[in-house]
């Protein structure tokens, strides 16, 4: 599943590969997150930009409270990113964000399988005991393919945030490693 150093980990999945974000993916992050496609099922939906991205590696990646890889279809062609945020090494848990970028790379089960990896990742390399995420309650989609990698339901929140003039629902998911 994995070739791993420990700096530079690239992880395979069946028609994936998740390598660790860099520099060079900065436009494609940004053009992503802008997307109305991508936006939308984001409880944080305001425009993405260089600076902002630029604050995330430093506050974040740079001082390892979250990873983010950037998915490629197999061939290398980058299709989106999944990454782990709000990394917590003493309770020994974090919070699991993913978009898929690319509208052609939608429904082909590319985001169950990256959900798959990065679990095996959290649970294997980082020794992390749970993985939880935050879904909008309308994504029905997303809601099924964190389903099928393993994240269960543990509460669902009403009217918990305001997008777009009106009230939604939040569903708190997640995964617990039964090795820990």
């Amino acid at each position: 599943m994995e070739n791993m150093s420990e700096k530079n980990p690239v992880l395979e999945g069946e028609n994936i590969t998740l390598r660790l974000m860099n520099e060079e993916d900065t436009e494609n992050i940004i053009r992503w997150r802008n997307s109305d496609f991508v936006r939308r099922n984001f409880i944080y939906q305001k425009s993405f930009s260089k600076e902002g991205h630029q604050q995330w590696k430093k506050n974040m990646i740079d001082t390892g409270k979250a990873v983010q890889f950037i998915i490629s279809a197999k061939g290398g062609h980058p299709i989106g990113s999944v990454y782990l945020r709000d990394i917590d090494r003493v309770h020994k848990k974090a919070e699991y964000g993913i978009f898929i970028g690319e509208k052609d790379a939608l429904g082909k089960g590319y985001g169950t399988q990256a959900a798959r990896i990065i679990i095996h990742y959290a649970f294997e390399q980082l020794g992390l005991h749970k993985l939880m995420l935050r879904l909008l309650a309308d994504n029905k989609q997303a809601y099924k393919s964190y389903e099928k990698a393993g994240f269960v339901q543990e509460a669902y929140l009403k009217d918990e945030v305001y997008l777009e003039g009106t009230y939604k629902d939040v569903i708190y998911m997640a995964v617990i490693n039964q090795k820990l």
